[in-house]
Parts: C-alpha cells; structure tokens; sequence
C-alpha cells in the first residue's frame, strides 16, 4: 500500500516538544539527565539485591520481586500522571510533587522492616521518579537535549545491577534501593528555572474519570502475571468502561484521536513488548548466572554492566541509523532480536550467551523506544503529541511491572 506524501515526510520530520518553551532560557541538559536518570538507577540497583531483601525480611526470592512489580507499576502510573500534571499547572508544581515523592519514599525504604512498608515507600519513589522523567523530556526542547536524557537513563541503568550488588555487599540493600533520591540534587536548579506554566493543548479541565479509568487499566495489567484470572477480568471491565467514556469525552485523558491512528497503536505495543522482554531478562539472567552457573554478586554485576553498556551503546547506532532506513526494515529487525534473545535464555545457554541475550535485549528495548517515538508521536495530530509522548512512555514503562511479573510465576 502506496503511503500519501504527508505520511512519508511526517515519518522523517524530526519531531517537536509542544511542552518545552520556544525560547527563553531552560534548564541545562545535563541538570535534565540528573533529574531523569536516577530512577532507571534504582530500579536496576534491585536487580542484584533480592537475594539479600529475601534473607532480612523473612521472605522468598519470589515474593520479593513485588519490589519490582510494584516500581514498575508506580513509575507506569506516575508518567501519565504528573504529565498531565505538568499540562494543568506547570513544571514547577511537577517538580514539587515529585520530589516530595522521591523523598518521602526514600525515608520509608531506609526504614523500611517489612515488605508491606518497603513496597510503600517504592512506590512513592518511582512515582515520583515517573513524574521527573516526565518533566525531564518536556523540558527538553531539541532532539540533542534529549539524548541526554535517553542515554543518561541508558547508561546509569546499566550501572544499577553493579551499584546495588556494591552498596548490598559493603553497606545495605536499604542505601541500594535509595538511589532514586539522587534527582533531587537537580530538583531545586530545574524548578528555579523552569518557565511559566502555558498550558500545551488547550484549556480543557483535568479529566479525572478517564485518569482513573487509565490508573485502574495499568494496575490490571501489570498484575495480570500475578493474578491472571481477576486480574484479566478487571483489564476486560476497565476496557470496556474506558472504551465508553473516551466515547463520551474523546478529547479527554485518552484521546480518541489517538486510538483511532494505527501507526501510533503500532508503535506502542512493539515499544511495550520490547521493553517487557528486556526487564524479564533483566531480573531473570543474574538470578541464572547465580544460581547455573555459580557465579557470586559481585561478579554477577560486572557482567550485567558490560552487558547493558554495550547493548545501550549500539543502540545509538541504531538511532542514528533509523532515518535512513525503512520503517519496515527497523521494524524486522527490533522483532527479530527481540524474540532471539529471550529464546536463547530459554533454551538455557552458557553463562556468557546468557549475558550477550540480555545485551540484545536492551539493545532493541533501548533502539525500539528512540525510533519509534519518533514514528508515534509523528503520526499523531499536532495538538496531542504532549499526550501522545506520555501514553507512549507509559508503554515502554509497562514493562517494567509486566518483566518482573512475569520471571516471578518462573521456577527459581
């Protein structure tokens, strides 16, 4: 099928940040990536620390996964969230709340002597972190800005498993999972200068039916692999339900608009399905090289780094390259890899292949979220592109709950 004009150049246009100022002084780059970074640096610290979360707490390596779960589905609920936050009342109120999230889930994890109180305060922590995120790719403004944000992620992430089994041997598991408080050394600069709040899509009121809708849809989801058949029937309702009041208010907190464009549904459910596959394999090759083959924390973490900083490290390439190929041909080859990968654990390969798997894996997670923002939120209408890059951010970061979930219901 012959693609219009407008469609062909939509796909190579570089995409815009309605939510960023035009002009005017914003906040450094680099204060950017220290706002958005620490989070992935916290979730990936817990990789590494289950083991030793399990042992204090009195509990198994499986129920201590929920630590992930439930950052997984906080961070997923908090960047629609404080996106449509920073829509409403601006960068400054966002920034606030969020850190005062990071904050005080930071206190509650460092306290924390039982896993109902350690899920709290995760919680707190990764949507608080969502919201930063958030904020961070607003602000923005230019494709080279936020690379640093993307790559910083990338890079520090791949630093978590390292950080956490360091700080888990030499300190505690309660400092390795406190690493997400390290944004708020950039929060006081960004909120100095961050701009007037300008609303980006018009003046419409906060749709507060359809967020709930969408919260309660995420949560669905997420414990779908904890909880299949309850868990399943409510994403059935709440679908249902969503589907009727987007019917009813289609310019509300999921546009219809969007639904209606199957580029960008495309683009989303390959993002999420890349990204799930990369944080199952995340939590699941260091409990492998530990348990198979022998392998001890620390080292263990040294091959996770070198792992994700290749994999993160050819993924720019893949970026860089994606403007002069075909859609179809990134397409093919993000799905390739990203069945070889999971396929290669699986199958139960050496120490060494497990680790190029999991290299792979953040390979085309990291590659599929770079080039196919740029496709979704392209074929988007121009005055939902703030929402259609927040709903697509929200699909990579379901996989941070649906990964975890699903290495849970495995044989450890």
């Amino acid at each position: 099928m012959t693609r219009s004009a407008p469609d062909r150049q939509s796909q190579n246009a570089p995409v815009s940040r309605p939510g960023a100022p035009p002009g005017g002084p914003r906040p450094a780059a680099l204060a950017l990536g220290l706002l958005a970074t620490p989070t992935a640096l916290s979730a990936n610290a817990a990789t590494t620390t289950l083991p030793d979360i399990a042992r204090d707490l009195g509990i198994s390596v499986s129920t201590a996964t929920w630590a992930a779960t439930v950052f997984g589905l906080a961070m997923a609920l908090g960047t629609p969230m404080i996106t449509a936050l920073l829509r409403h009342r601006g960068v400054r109120t966002a920034v606030l709340v969020s850190a005062a999230l990071i904050a005080a889930g930071t206190l509650t994890v460092l306290l924390s002597d039982s896993l109902p109180v350690l899920l709290a305060g995760r919680a707190a922590q990764a949507f608080g972190g969502g919201g930063m995120i958030s904020t961070a790719i607003n602000l923005a403004g230019t494709p080279g800005r936020m690379g640093v944000v993307t790559a910083g992620s990338g890079m520090l992430g791949a630093l978590g498993p390292l950080g956490g089994s360091l700080l888990g041997d030499h300190v505690s598991w309660h400092a390795a999972l406190s690493l997400s408080a390290v944004a708020l050394l950039a929060a006081p600069y960004v909120w100095l200068r961050a701009p007037a709040h300008r609303p980006a899509e018009g003046h419409a009121p906060f749709d507060a039916v359809g967020a709930l809708l969408t919260g309660a849809l995420i949560c669905a989801l997420v414990l779908l692999g904890r909880f299949p058949p309850a868990a399943a029937l409510c994403a059935v309702a709440l679908v249902c339900g969503l589907a009727v009041w987007t019917r009813r208010r289609p310019e509300g907190f999921v546009p219809a608009a969007l639904l209606r464009t199957p580029v960008y549904l495309t683009a989303c459910a390959v993002v999420c399905a890349l990204s799930t596959t990369y944080f199952a394999l995340l939590y699941a090759v260091p409990r492998l090289l530990a348990d198979d083959a022998g392998w001890d924390t620390s080292a263990v973490g040294a091959g996770v780094l070198v792992a994700l900083l290749v994999g993160s490290s050819l993924s720019w390439g893949m970026a860089a390259a994606a403007n002069r190929l075909r859609r179809g041909t990134v397409l093919t080859v993000l799905l390739t890899l990203g069945v070889v990968a999971p396929v290669t654990v699986a199958l139960g390969a050496p120490a060494l292949l497990t680790l190029a798997a999991l290299g792979v894996a953040v390979f085309v997670a990291a590659s599929g979220q770079a080039t196919l923002s740029v496709v979704a939120v392209g074929g988007a209408p121009a005055r939902l592109r703030t929402t259609a890059l927040g709903l697509f951010t929200l699909c990579f970061q379901l996989g941070a709950g649906f990964g975890p979930a699903i290495v849970a219901l495995l044989p450890v």
